[in-house]
């Protein structure tokens, strides 16, 4: 049988630490509306994930051999991590096959600096990419290529500092927001290729995210105030100042629940509209520095400056495993349009994509340089991403270009 090194990364159940040597886990169920059945305050559940052991798949193993073992209990107000050994072969061949005659990458130039955010419309026919060039460039996806590479008319130019983050309408395949230094959002249309609308907050933004309802726009600066902004009015409707370091922002599904990770390694989950604080996860060691959810709603994941990826429940608020095939500081991830494959990047020279529910590998994209971005197609299996490449001929100039991989293989 296979060994999977990151079956979980803590993993146990209460009261079952005398038989399975592994660091207990405990965590409450989530009501559909967000832990309303409970009156305490916020918890803190100190559910560290932690990578098996990359030198042996010894410890896999023992840790896949020790889960068959355990009974079925059911405890009142908690839940046990379980794992379905069976689906650990699930589709995983056909991935790494279909990816063997899928391998080619397209290389586009688009900026004179480099790229920080890419990001797909909800259609798909839409690429974005934003960059330190103060600049927005949109491609069209044609089957196998995409177009409007060099032309005016796909350059959205406007903002006074570089473009550090951008964001689709969860719906809307025509509006585009982004997030700048220059203290504003801007919102796109990319029909009339033009701003629509200009909001003036109060620091540098880094960090932005769309509602999942589409009406309202939040964006995080480098004070850590986070500031939600009406999409249809165009005004701030509420600030929230936080005392750590805010590094990602993001809303789940169901848009009731309002995620933050910070310098802490830590999760902050607060209520929507409310944001009123319910829990905070104790998710890595080290600084979390990105989030992403599934697009089944089942799943998020997370990624930490100790490599570690760890992938959650969203209902249960458990950490059901961890990819640890990076070595470098996780910067950026992202989950296919059928939520089975998570990419995830950083310094490392290669791209990890892993199959979500086995944690396994199913294909590595080789890259020259640090990967900043990536962002799956929301329908097919290509994955758009930037890194922090250099010109070929000055070396001491950005390349200022992006990169789509999954495309047919010649």
């Amino acid at each position: 049988m296979r060994v999977y090194r990151d079956l979980c990364g803590y993993i146990n159940l209460l009261g079952l630490s005398e038989s399975l040597p592994l660091t207990t886990v405990i965590t409450s169920r989530l009501s559909e509306r967000g832990c309303e059945t409970s009156n305490s305050s916020p918890r803190v559940y100190h559910i560290v994930p932690k990578a098996l052991d990359k030198r042996t798949d010894g410890t896999g193993q023992l840790v896949a051999e020790e889960l068959r073992k355990l009974p079925k209990r059911n405890h009142l107000g908690f839940f046990a991590c379980t794992v379905n050994m069976d689906s650990f072969f699930s589709r995983l061949d056909e991935l790494q096959t279909y990816f063997k005659s899928h391998n080619k990458t397209r290389d586009h130039q688009a900026h004179s600096a480099k790229v920080h955010s890419v990001g797909w419309s909800c259609d798909g026919r839409r690429l974005a990419s934003g960059s330190f060039d103060k600049s927005v460039a949109i491609f069209y996806l044609d089957k196998d290529r995409l177009v409007g590479i060099g032309t005016k008319e796909f350059i959205f130019r406007g903002h006074g500092g570089s473009v550090d983050q951008l964001c689709w309408h969860a719906s809307h395949p025509d509006l585009l927001s982004t997030a700048s230094g220059d203290k504003s959002v801007r919102i796109w249309d990319a029909r009339s290729q033009k701003c629509s609308a200009t909001i003036v907050t109060k620091g540098e933004n880094i960090n932005i995210t769309w509602s999942p309802d589409g009406e309202t726009i939040a964006v995080g600066n480098k004070e850590d105030l986070v500031t939600f902004i009406d999409a249809r009015t165009h005004k701030v409707k509420a600030e929230e100042q936080f005392s750590f370091e805010v590094n990602e922002i993001s809303w789940n599904k169901k848009n009731n629940l309002f995620f933050l990770t910070n310098g802490q390694g830590c999760i902050h989950i607060l209520s929507y509209p409310e944001l009123k604080l319910l829990h905070v996860l104790k998710a890595h060691p080290g600084t979390c520095i990105c989030i992403e959810f599934d697009p089944t709603g089942r799943y998020f994941a997370t990624g930490s400056a100790d490599a570690l990826v760890s992938l959650w429940d969203v209902n249960e608020l458990a950490c059901l495993r961890t990819f640890s095939r990076l070595e470098w500081p996780v910067r950026t991830i992202s989950f296919s349009h059928d939520g089975r494959l998570l990419a995830s990047a950083s310094e490392d020279l290669v791209i990890d994509i892993g199959e979500v529910e086995t944690g396994e590998k199913v294909v590595d994209i080789p890259v020259e340089a640090a990967t900043f971005t990536v962002a799956w197609h929301p329908t097919q299996y290509l994955l758009a991403y930037a890194c922090d490449d250099k010109d070929s001929y000055d070396r001491k100039r950005d390349a200022g270009s992006l990169k789509v991989y999954g495309f047919p293989s010649e």
